[in-house]
């Protein structure tokens, strides 16, 4: 039976009508590639080359093979050249939570592209439940997340961290307080994240340490609709400090640390504890890893 092997070799032969010159060609040594033909003509009990003359000329036979043979070498150079580069030209599978993957997200993917411009990065943003979920399910590669469960399946690495901070409208009373206290805040209007996103889960886990049970006037799956929201006087809210400063600073809200309560936690990189990591997706994870938020 004939081998790709084989079939480059005959290519090789009846392109350059020379056992010595394919041989060059093919970095191999004359009599292999003699050996070879011959085995094919064996084989097969047919003649693909005469010999006259210490010469070679191919049969007709051998002429109808060859443009069949050199379909078939081409369609398996094209494969073989995909699996060698198809870390460059694959696709990378990234799922992010909704405040990272809104507001850090796009500017690792595009510092990513610029040492990967042939590599398709296809981004997932949902809450953090859902990207779990898609990480057990093999629809992601790798993500990142806010929160994370304890999920036995799931290799998760903290890559960086940020303190939430409750958010007040301008003039707001508690603000006048030298020391605030997160029990102060039970009888506000709270604005909250929806349930399953990792802030709320967090915020939910803090609210139950305190024995403080909170309805949410407002769920929202948007960061800047709950800042809006607050800024015009409807409750209060809690969001990373970073991700606030900029509606801090233009005196949209205000805000005011918590004298017993730090509100800080950590981010993670989630992937499936049975993935293969890729070189690009090392490479995606290292940058990921330069990150810091406060």
């Amino acid at each position: 039976m004939m081998t790709i092997h084989q079939m480059r070799i005959f290519v090789m032969v009846y392109q350059n009508r020379n056992i010595t010159k394919a041989a060059q060609r093919l970095n191999m040594t004359q009599p292999a590639v003699s050996r070879s033909i011959a085995e094919l003509e064996a084989f097969y009990k047919v003649r693909l080359f005469e010999r006259i003359n210490h010469r070679i000329q191919p049969t007709e036979l051998a002429g109808r093979v060859y443009a069949q043979a050199m379909q078939i070498v081409d369609s398996f150079n094209q494969m073989e050249k995909g699996l060698k580069h198809w870390d460059e030209e694959g696709t990378l599978r990234i799922g992010a939570s909704i405040t990272l993957g809104n507001f850090l997200l796009p500017d690792l993917v595009a510092r990513f592209r610029k040492t990967r411009p042939n590599l398709t990065v296809k981004v997932s943003i949902a809450n953090a439940s859902r990207i779990e979920q898609d990480l057990l399910e093999g629809k992601l590669d790798v993500a990142m997340v806010e929160g994370v469960a304890d999920e036995e399946h799931l290799h998760k690495e903290t890559f960086s961290k940020d303190h939430l901070v409750p958010i007040f409208p301008v003039g707001h009373p508690l603000l006048t307080k030298p020391r605030l206290l997160l029990e102060e805040l039970k009888a506000e209007p709270i604005l909250l994240r929806e349930s399953g996103s990792a802030g709320r889960t967090f915020l939910d886990h803090i609210f139950a340490i305190h024995e403080m049970h909170v309805e949410p006037l407002w769920e929202s799956t948007s960061t800047q609709a709950l800042i809006k929201a607050v800024a015009k006087g409807i409750g209060i809210s809690f969001l990373p400090e970073w991700l606030v400063e900029d509606a801090v600073g233009n005196g949209l809200i205000a805000t005011h640390p918590l004298a017993d309560e730090p509100l800080l936690r950590e981010h993670y990189l989630v992937w499936h504890k049975d993935k293969y990591l890729t070189p690009a997706t090392t490479e995606f994870l290292d940058l990921c890893r330069t990150v810091k938020l406060r």
